[in-house]
């Protein structure tokens, strides 16, 4: 698993790179609460183009960043998730909460 952030026009971008499970969520979750902290963004966007395996704890990971980004009046958007994680939303009933978007 790696991770690329960048900040740009008031958005904070993170790019995760290979599963997102038990094992990775932690760290993850650690940078993606600094950067929101540090950078104050308007948007959080998640682009999970090249995740190819998501479990429950990945479910947690952004479920949580959407709260943290509601209670702090953060936009939160995931891009271009790959069919396995769709299939996960899907299955746990939230994808209709979330703000996804395929570019």
């Amino acid at each position: 698993m790696k991770t690329q952030s960048a900040f740009k026009n008031g958005e904070y971008i993170v790019r995760i790179s290979g599963d997102i499970d038990h094992h990775t969520t932690l760290g993850i979750r650690e940078e993606i609460d600094a950067g929101l902290v540090t950078n104050k963004p308007k948007r959080l966007i998640l682009d999970l183009s090249e995740t190819d395996f998501m479990d429950s704890s990945g479910l947690g990971l952004i479920l949580g960043r959407l709260r943290k980004c509601t209670e702090a009046q953060i936009g939160f958007v995931l891009v271009n998730p790959r069919p396995p994680v769709i299939k996960i939303l899907r299955l746990a009933g939230v994808e209709k909460m979330l703000d996804i978007r395929i570019l």
